[in-house]
């Protein structure tokens, strides 16, 4: 029974996860398109400064998610070729 609820544990870490960085990322980013494209409709005033503050945060979110994500694909690498050790490496 004990490995049982052990592995309930482990797939709900596993299914959190996977909405968080699989559909959560393109949601975020479907966000900052939205919101660019009020900027290229020809938003003024206030619109426009919230437009391209959301939108640069999206982005910046995505993007920091992505290297994050590179970094710790190819930490392995990175550790026994160049010495770089990151993440736990």
């Amino acid at each position: 029974m004990h490995t049982f609820l052990s592995n309930l544990t482990d797939l709900w870490r596993v299914t959190v996860a996977a909405l968080v960085f699989g559909a959560g990322l393109p949601v975020v980013f479907a966000l900052g398109i939205r919101y660019r494209a009020q900027l290229d409709d020809g938003a003024t005033g206030s619109t426009r400064t919230v437009a391209l503050t959301v939108s640069t945060v999206c982005f910046a979110v995505v993007m920091i998610a992505v290297v994050a994500g590179v970094l710790f694909i190819a930490r392995g690498f990175l550790a026994t070729r160049l010495g770089i050790h990151l993440l736990g490496a």
